[in-house]
């Protein structure tokens, strides 16, 4: 279901009426216990992406992952043992006013204490990027979160990629791009010194989040770009057709490309490259 909200901008409309806030903090911990909390804890876990004394920019754009990720962050420090802060932000990058308003009562009713700034990424981007609008955008946007976070001091920016995201992402680097790479838990920030990119629901998957969002009655952002809407459609929504599909014949297709990332065996690829260094398994095999 959807609701027009300007020219180039859809809301995603849930099901269900919006609930009241400690009913869907409530189901956080235990309606979706496995699906989601579980899964973030983990993900926290296992990367070590929270630790003692971080103060965490949360980047929100509006949309169900973002939203839900500081919902998770609120109850994360509120549960938690770790002593870390927080800072909610969100970057208005040319939304269409109704869209901006949306984004704001969401982040009201749930309690989330938003930073908005403005950037006007959608113009400049309208401008320079003629094909590949929602690459450069991507771009742009991550660029001004860094700086934003670095502004306020802080030591990590979290963004709200899930596990499709980062299936998607290694499958569009093979099918379009030639080479082998996904999206990392984490990473450093290569131009803004001292910041840690991290993705906290790198376990949790889209229909759950989907699941969360209609049951809780919020009402997010779908693709708030009016550059995209007059575009060509990118090719990650390609990936996400193709993987469906194979999902057909092969239930867990999408849990072997994502294992596959954690299982590379160097032994047995024909190159690699690390530190801008390309390397061949010639090298290996004639020093054997």
């Amino acid at each position: 279901m959807s609701k027009t909200a300007g020219e180039g901008c859809e809301i995603l409309v849930p099901f269900n009426e919006r609930k009241p806030l400690d009913e869907i903090e409530r189901s956080l911990i235990k309606k979706y216990r496995k699906k989601i909390w579980t899964k973030f804890i983990k993900a926290v876990k296992d990367y070590k992406l929270v630790e003692e004394g971080d103060k965490i920019a949360v980047a929100i754009s509006g949309g169900k992952d973002s939203m839900l990720m500081a919902k998770l962050f609120q109850e994360l420090k509120k549960h938690g043992q770790v002593n870390f802060e927080l800072e909610f932000i969100a970057m208005d990058p040319g939304y269409h006013e109704n869209i901006k308003e949306l984004l704001i009562d969401n982040c009201n009713h749930l309690n989330i204490p938003v930073q908005i700034y403005e950037s006007g990424i959608f113009d400049v981007v309208d401008k320079i990027a003629q094909e590949y609008p929602c690459y450069m955008c991507a771009r742009m946007r991550r660029g001004s979160l860094y700086s934003k976070a670095q502004e306020l001091g802080c030591n990590k920016l979290a963004l709200g990629h899930h596990f499709n995201d980062v299936i998607e992402t290694t499958m569009l680097n093979v099918l379009y791009a030639g080479n082998f790479k996904t999206m990392l838990p984490k990473l450093k920030a290569k131009n803004f010194e001292g910041i840690e990119l991290i993705r906290p629901m790198y376990y949790i998957e889209e229909q759950s989040i989907q699941s969360f969002t209609q049951s809780s009655g919020i009402w997010p952002l779908n693709c708030a770009c009016m550059v995209a809407a007059k575009k060509t459609g990118n090719k990650r929504y390609e990936i996400k057709e193709l993987i469906e599909n194979l999902k057909k014949n092969f239930e867990n297709v999408d849990k072997s490309i994502f294992k596959a990332a954690e299982n590379v065996a160097m032994d047995s690829i024909l190159g690699w490259e690390k530190g801008g260094v390309k390397h061949s398994f010639l090298d290996a095999f004639e020093e054997e």
